[in-house]
Order: structure tokens, then C-alpha cells, then sequence
């Protein structure tokens, strides 16, 4: 009796090595994954953030952040509307709140592929879908309201994502803020992009 136990148990750990006929399947690596992306690095007042940007998925927003980042447009700018665990947003206003002239708007490149999940970095724009040009913002929490739903419900194109200073973004979201020349959730203490420059 024994031996047949034995027997049997040998068979069972022939066929767990075998897969049972069926090959193994590693997990589905990240779609995003890619040897090397831009970099960005936000030098801000209350610490560093630094972004890998999908320049393959989304070409055109990438193109135009880095437009504004090589230029320095972004130096001294603040992020001037802030909501706790939602998300920061930033790229356009001084601390005095006057708006800095742009370039031209670019086309919405969100997509059903890419979410605004936590740690990514998206455009900002008007209700108008292709109306993007300067400011971007961070989400700070899991915004899939913000998603790509179809041509009625465009959302917002993710183009990259906080590989870290993640932490960073998570103290500027719980700035206390306040209503100030016309706009809302703006940080009582101005959060200022001290610098934005390529890493690589």
C-alpha cells in the first residue's frame, strides 16, 4: 500500500514539473516597460519629483512638455491648484496667479490603454479635448474618471509617470489652500517648480 502511495505521489510530481502538458507562462510584463525613456526632473520647493515619460505611447504630449522644459518655462512657476489624495497641478501660473503665454494647443492622446492611475503624470486642458499646451498635472490618487471612455468622454493623455518623489507629490496634495483671484484650491504657501530639467 505503501509503495502504490508512493508510486502515486511520484507520478503527481512528474506532472506538476511537466505543467500537466500545459507550458509555463510568466507574468505579462509591463506594457510601458522599455530600456530607456526621458526623464524629467522637477526641482520643487518641497523636494524633487522625477518623471519617465511615454514618448512612445504618447509622441506628441512628450514633445511638447519637453519643448517647455528646455526652454526653462517652467522654472518659477507654482503648482497652483492642489487636492488632497486627488491630484497637483501645475505649469502655467506664476505665484502672483497672472497665466504665462504658450505655444500652441496640442491634439489629446489619451487612450484606453494608458490610466490616470496614481504616480502617473497626464495634460491638462480645457473641456475642449485637444486644447492641452503647457500645464500638466500629477494624480496623486487612482483617477479613472480621467480616463479615455470613447470620442464623447476623451479624458485626459497620460504621457508618463512619477518613478519617484512620489512622497513629494503626496505633501504638496496636502497643502492647506484657498480661493484667490478667481480660482480655487490654490495652496495658501505657493509650491513653486524651482526648476525643470532633462535627467538624460
Amino acid at each position: 500500500m505503501m509503495q502504490k502511495f508512493t508510486s502515486l505521489l511520484t507520478v503527481l510530481f512528474i506532472l506538476v514539473l511537466a505543467g500537466c502538458g500545459s507550458p509555463y507562462v510568466p507574468p505579462r510584463a509591463n506594457p510601458f516597460d522599455a530600456p530607456e525613456r526621458p526623464e524629467v526632473v522637477l526641482e520643487t520647493s518641497m523636494g524633487n519629483i522625477y518623471l519617465e515619460l511615454y514618448d512612445e505611447q504618447a509622441p506628441k504630449s512628450v514633445e511638447n512638455f519637453l519643448r517647455y522644459v528646455d526652454e526653462g518655462y517652467y522654472n518659477g512657476l507654482i503648482f497652483h491648484r492642489v487636492v488632497d489624495d486627488h491630484l497637483i497641478q501645475g505649469g502655467g501660473f506664476d505665484e502672483d496667479l497672472q497665466r504665462k503665454e504658450t505655444y500652441d494647443p496640442i491634439v489629446n492622446e489619451a487612450s484606453e490603454k494608458i490610466s490616470n492611475i496614481r504616480g502617473s503624470i497626464a495634460m491638462a486642458r480645457t473641456e475642449e479635448p485637444d486644447s492641452a499646451t503647457s500645464q500638466f498635472f500629477i494624480n496623486v490618487g487612482n483617477n479613472f474618471g480621467f480616463d479615455y471612455r470613447s470620442k464623447s468622454s476623451p479624458g485626459y493623455a497620460v504621457f508618463g509617470r512619477v518613478i519617484r518623489g512620489i512622497d513629494v507629490c503626496d505633501q504638496i496634495s496636502d497643502s492647506r489652500t484657498t480661493s484667490r483671484n478667481g480660482y480655487d484650491e490654490v495652496p495658501v504657501t505657493p509650491v513653486y517648480i524651482i526648476r525643470a530639467y532633462r535627467k538624460n
